[in-house]
C-alpha cells in the first residue's frame, strides 16, 4: 500500500512514516497543499491522509481535486479541528473518514484498513492464487498454509503483482507501489526483488515473467 500524508508537522510526519512503514506501507509526505497537488497528479495512491491547517491553505480544498481524478482514492482527514461542525464539514466535502488529533497510530492503521476495504477503493482483502494465499489486511503471505518470509519491499512487489495477476504490470507501476518519491532507486534494485520473489513463489506454482521493456506478469505455471 502506498499513501500520501499531507502534513506540515515534521516530527509527526517522520513518526508516521516510520510507524506505517513497519506495516508495509509506503508513505510520501507532502508538507503543503501545492506539493500535495503535484503528488496527486504524478502518482497513484491507495489512500490519502490529509491535515487541514497547512501553511498555504485549508486542506479540505484538496478534496474536490481528488474527487475529480479518474481513479479516486479514499481520504482520511487527520486534524486538530475536531468539533462536530468541523467533522461534518470534512465529511460533507468528500472525506471518507475523519480522525482528530491527538490520535493513536493503531487507530489510524485500522481506519486505513477499513477505507481500503470499501467497494469504492476496489481492493480485495484476501487473495488466493495457486498455492499462495495473500492477506492484505494483516500483511501476510502463505504457501499451502506455511508463512512466507518476505521483507517489506518484496511484500509490496508481491501485492502489486497479485492485484493484477494475469496482466502485465509496468516497471513504473511497480516502482510507484514500492518506493516513495524520496527513495533513491538503484537501476537493478527492483530486478533483485523480483528475482528473490520469483524463487520463493515457485513452490506455489507461480511464475513471474519479465517482458523486456514492458514489465512483469504474475501467473500460474503451466
Amino acid at each position: 500500500m502506498r499513501i500520501l500524508l499531507v502534513e506540515d508537522e515534521t516530527s509527526l510526519g517522520e513518526m508516521l512514516t516510520t510507524s506505517l512503514s513497519r506495516h508495509g506501507i509506503v508513505v510520501d509526505v507532502a508538507p503543503t497543499l501545492s506539493i500535495a497537488r503535484e503528488a496527486v497528479l504524478s502518482a497513484d495512491y491507495d489512500a490519502i491522509v490529509l491535515d487541514r491547517t497547512l501553511p498555504d491553505g485549508e486542506g479540505l480544498t484538496l478534496l474536490a481535486e481528488i474527487k475529480a481524478r479518474p481513479a479516486r482514492c479514499p481520504v482520511i482527514v487527520l486534524s486538530a479541528l475536531g468539533s462536530l461542525d468541523q467533522r461534518i464539514d470534512g465529511l460533507d466535502l468528500g472525506a471518507d473518514d475523519y480522525l482528530t488529533k491527538p490520535f493513536a497510530t493503531e487507530e489510524l492503521l485500522a481506519r486505513l484498513r477499513a477505507i481500503t476495504r470499501r467497494p469504492a477503493a476496489v481492493m480485495q482483502e484476501h487473495i488466493v492464487l495457486g498455492g499462495l494465499a495473500f492477506d492484505r489486511g494483516h500483511r501476510t503471505a502463505e504457501i499451502d498454509g506455511i508463512a512466507l518470509d518476505l521483507p517489506r519491499r518484496e511484500l509490496l512487489v508481491l501485492e502489486a503483482l497479485i492485484l493484477r495477476s494475469g496482466r502485465v504490470v509496468t516497471r513504473q507501476t511497480l516502482e510507484q507501489a514500492v518506493y516513495g518519491y524520496d527513495d533513491e532507486i538503484a537501476s537493478n534494485t527492483l530486478d533483485s526483488h523480483i528475482s528473490r520473489l520469483r524463487r520463493k513463489l515457485e513452490p506455489a506454482g507461480l511464475e513471474i515473467h519479465a517482458l523486456r521493456g514492458i514489465g512483469y506478469l504474475l501467473r500460474q505455471a503451466g
